[in-house]
């Protein structure tokens, strides 16, 4: 029997974290932790739907829940099995349709858009097939991972031919790494501790917590005083001693001459890598930050807005570490097409999470990137913070600092529909009455 997309679904869903500052940084200082929800709804007799969203940190989340609901025409009334079929060229549908491109083209609140649409379809494809995302894409044979890819643009640093060899070579070790994989899990770095409008007393406390949890790894946000940067780096590397190891992010302060001078005074702590120094879209400046502090990494992505911004940062050796982001790529497709990438030109993975739901999403596709493309585990961490998983009905479980491989069917995207309709803006229960609070 055919099934049709028979609706698309979008919600304002928002929770206060600005209260306690947490997710504050130099750049986002009061950051309520958001998402522009999306659900596909089908006629299928079982209900099968899927859930993906959008990350957001609070106002303009409405802008776009409106990209996501300008997208219906494109996706309602679809069969789903032609969609599921062909994701690379529902992708192209979404990314490339010829009025909404002018809002972008592939960038922008629009390419967020149809981030949130794909995960939601493959949400629903992972369900149908009774598979967790990551072992959805990790069987699929080389052919059908290249298939999902769109290599416009791409093939001066990546042909198809090239993905092709690279994903038949590693494809004899697969089912070893996927056994490594669910009896290890992946390792993570926790951001947790470091939010920018922490206290000293709080950061000490909550590193001393990292370490009990088995942390080896943390990262601390930076950018807004270089004095306050050094005693907060300091003590950091205090609490932590000389073994485990400390990142730093900057979330896009600085111009470029600023960025090197101030790794020049946050060098001496000890730091593996410095993230988002500048303007996302600065690919030479990256790659001049990355010359000077090394052998400091520069890590970036989360904000990279499509796959030729990662393809120029690799070709210019700008970043040492490449952070995807599962809500700004355009969804799975483009995150296999960056992954493919970073592997041909062996620079480490270590995916951005947090948020809400961003640290649900991205274990898959670290799990899928470990098990069938970049092959290996040596100094690639995720991301996690401990903020928000209690709102889905598939919480990621992070235990010893690793995250546990997700065994349930999709893509762990689905939220709770008491935390949707509590957290839904401006009406939902939490925003009442917090706006009844101030009259």
């Amino acid at each position: 029997m055919a099934i049709t997309i028979n609706a698309l679904e979008s919600s304002d869903v928002r929770f206060p974290t600005s209260e306690l500052l947490d997710g504050s940084d130099a750049v986002n200082v009061d950051p309520d932790y958001s998402a522009a929800y999306a659900i596909l709804r089908t006629d299928a007799p079982d209900g099968l739907e899927g859930h993906g969203f959008a990350f957001t940190t609070g106002r303009g989340t409405e802008v776009q829940v409106a990209a996501i609901e300008a997208m219906a025409p494109l996706v309602v009334g679809l069969d789903l099995d032609e969609v599921l079929a062909d994701t690379a060229a529902f992708s192209r549908r979404l990314t490339g349709d010829s009025q909404l491109r002018w809002l972008g083209p592939e960038k922008g609140v629009v390419h967020m858009a149809a981030a949130a649409v794909l995960n939601a379809v493959w949400d629903l494809y992972a369900k149908r097939e009774g598979l967790p995302l990551w072992q959805l894409l990790a069987r699929m044979s080389p052919e059908q991972i290249v298939a999902l890819v769109d290599f416009r643009y791409l093939t001066d640093a990546l042909t198809r031919e090239e993905a092709l060899a690279l994903l038949r070579e590693r494809e004899p070790g697969r089912a070893e790494r996927e056994r490594a994989l669910l009896a290890d899990g992946l390792a993570a770095y926790t951001t947790s501790p470091g939010w920018l409008g922490y206290d000293d007393d709080k950061l000490r406390a909550l590193i001393a917590e990292a370490l009990d949890e088995g942390f080896t790894h943390v990262k601390l946000k930076v950018g807004a005083d270089v004095e306050d940067d050094a005693r907060r780096c300091a003590i950091a590397r205090d609490a932590l001693g000389d073994a485990a190891q400390l990142s730093v992010d900057a979330n896009q302060a600085w111009d470029v001459d600023d960025a090197i001078a101030w790794m020049e005074r946050l060098a001496p702590f000890g730091i593996t890598w410095i993230e988002e120094p500048t303007s996302p879209d600065d690919v030479l400046g990256h790659a001049a930050i990355a010359r000077a502090v090394a052998p400091v990494k520069v890590a970036t992505g989360e904000h990279a807005q499509n796959r030729v911004i990662f393809k120029q940062l690799l070709q210019a050796q700008a970043i040492g570490v490449c952070q995807i982001d599962a809500c700004r790529l355009a969804g799975v497709n483009e995150v296999v097409a960056v992954l493919l990438l970073a592997a041909k030109f062996g620079v480490t993975v270590c995916p951005h999470a947090g948020g809400v739901g961003l640290c649900e999403l991205v274990q898959h596709l670290a799990a899928f990137d470990f098990v069938a493309v970049g092959g290996e585990r040596e100094d690639r961490v995720v991301e996690y913070v401990d903020h928000l998983h209690e709102h889905f009905v598939d919480p990621c479980v992070v235990e010893r600092a690793r995250y546990r491989a997700p065994s349930h069917p999709g893509y762990s995207s689905e939220m709770r529909p008491e935390s949707l309709q509590r957290h839904a803006f401006p009406g939902g229960a939490v925003w009442s009455e917090k706006e009844a609070g101030r009259t």
